[in-house]
């Protein structure tokens, strides 16, 4: 039998007293290593950092989503040079993002986007987002502006239209030639520099030039794609009305084939204000036959270069007229021109021109007022018919004014011409 340890008798004092737990065992050395305490903390703080980092991500991604507070389309412009802090200090009074503005610094932070904003002006859509007004900078999206080039200007002065538009930057060191710009409706963002504009401007007429004389007709009297142009300015500058300009076209044509003199009313202005455009007045007797190298009443064939810078219709009808033997045309009275082959047919339609402005004349005199009885009051001696007007003049394109009233002599011209007496 295994022996038993003996019972020590205790006092019934000690009975009662609770027996003492035996002492808690020591805590291993691996618990007490050092890198385990780092390790914990870390996971720790681990975990920390992810709740909070989830908690940013949550919040951020809602107010990245929200909509904004603008509260219709808005045109903002981000100038140049602007740092991250400018920019949202100017969507801000803008009215495009909310008043605490480290939102949107911290936006663009968390979407990489600081390097890739750009300036410019900018269209931002009602309540956009964070995420479409930070995308619409990152992507360049600046607002396009229409600008539309008359057809018919001189390059003198598309150049000076150019530089009155203050979407456009820069100063134009020179006009460029005559004839190599493309009327046209472009598109430019703000700040564009004005030597771009030109220089887009002539890339856009060599491409159309190039299609228009590569489907020129075989038959038309010019050599060069220049003489081309040089045609279309004249037809350009003669008529306004769509529909007649490759008749008008064919009148030119069929001249140039015939040796005849082309007689233009606008070359003899051009030659007088070259760039200028517009003469301001009616053309006097004496300067129809002023010597001029633009003057066609003077010179055979075609002037030394445009007279204006023509549209793509007036290259393309120049390219390929109608086939007409018409040798002239005068205006009608109408807005648009008479045509006829034969000088006979002419002065017929110059007839009914001048019947027309008297009737215009007569139409547009006022009657005298009527007197009362002598036994009631006597006669108003300032009262008086009022001036016939002249007769109302054909308006060029570009403001100049042509009243066609001259006959045009047997090889004559195109259209008879408006003079003002010396």
């Amino acid at each position: 039998m295994s022996e038993r340890p003996p019972i020590s008798p205790r006092s019934p004092r000690a009975a009662l007293e609770p027996e003492q737990l035996p002492p808690p065992p020591k805590r291993s050395d691996r618990a007490r290593n050092p890198l385990v305490i780092i390790g914990n903390a870390i996971i720790t703080l681990v975990l920390v950092v992810m709740l909070g980092a989830g908690g940013i991500y949550v919040y951020g991604k809602q107010k990245i989503e929200a909509p904004g507070p603008l509260q219709e389309d808005k045109i903002v412009n981000i100038p140049q040079r602007a740092g991250l802090g400018d920019i949202a200090e100017t969507l801000q009074r803008e009215g495009v993002i909310e008043n605490n503005r480290w939102v949107f610094i911290g936006s663009v932070l968390a979407l990489k986007a600081r390097a890739d904003l750009k300036p410019g002006e900018y269209s931002f859509q009602k309540n956009a987002s964070l995420r479409n007004v930070i995308g619409t900078i990152v992507e360049g999206k600046v607002v396009q502006h229409a600008v539309t080039i008359p057809e018919g200007l001189t390059s003198e002065q598309i150049v000076a239209r150019l530089s009155e538009n203050n979407i456009f930057t820069g100063s134009l060191r020179e006009i460029p030639r005559e004839g190599t710009l493309l009327p046209e409706t472009y598109k430019f963002p703000r700040g564009t520099p004005r030597e771009q504009v030109i220089n887009r401007m002539q890339q856009a007429q060599k491409r159309v030039l190039n299609e228009v004389w590569e489907r020129r007709s075989p038959e038309i009297p010019v050599k060069t794609p220049e003489q081309l142009v040089t045609l279309a300015s004249i037809v350009e500058k003669e008529t306004s009305k769509p529909d007649e300009r490759s008749r008008v076209s064919s009148v030119f044509v069929n001249r140039l084939q015939k040796k005849m003199k082309l007689q233009s009313d606008p070359t003899i202005i051009y030659g007088l204000v070259g760039g200028k455009g517009t003469l301001g007045r009616p053309i006097k007797r004496s300067e129809i036959t002023q010597p001029s190298p633009y003057n066609t009443y003077v010179i055979e064939g075609l002037p030394p270069g445009p007279i204006a810078n023509p549209g793509r219709a007036s290259l393309e009808a120049a390219a390929n007229p109608a086939r007409t033997r018409d040798l002239y045309f005068v205006a009608d009275g109408t807005g648009g021109h008479a045509f006829s082959d034969s000088y006979d047919a002419h002065l017929k339609n110059v007839a009914k021109l001048r019947a027309l402005e008297r009737q215009t004349q007569n139409d547009s005199v006022e009657p005298p007022e009527e007197t009362a009885p002598a036994a009631t009051a006597a006669p108003d001696a300032n009262a008086s018919a009022a001036p016939p007007p002249a007769a109302a003049p054909k308006a060029g394109k570009n403001g100049g004014q042509k009243k066609r009233t001259r006959n045009a002599p047997q090889n004559g011209a195109a259209a008879p011409t408006a003079t003002d007496p010396e």
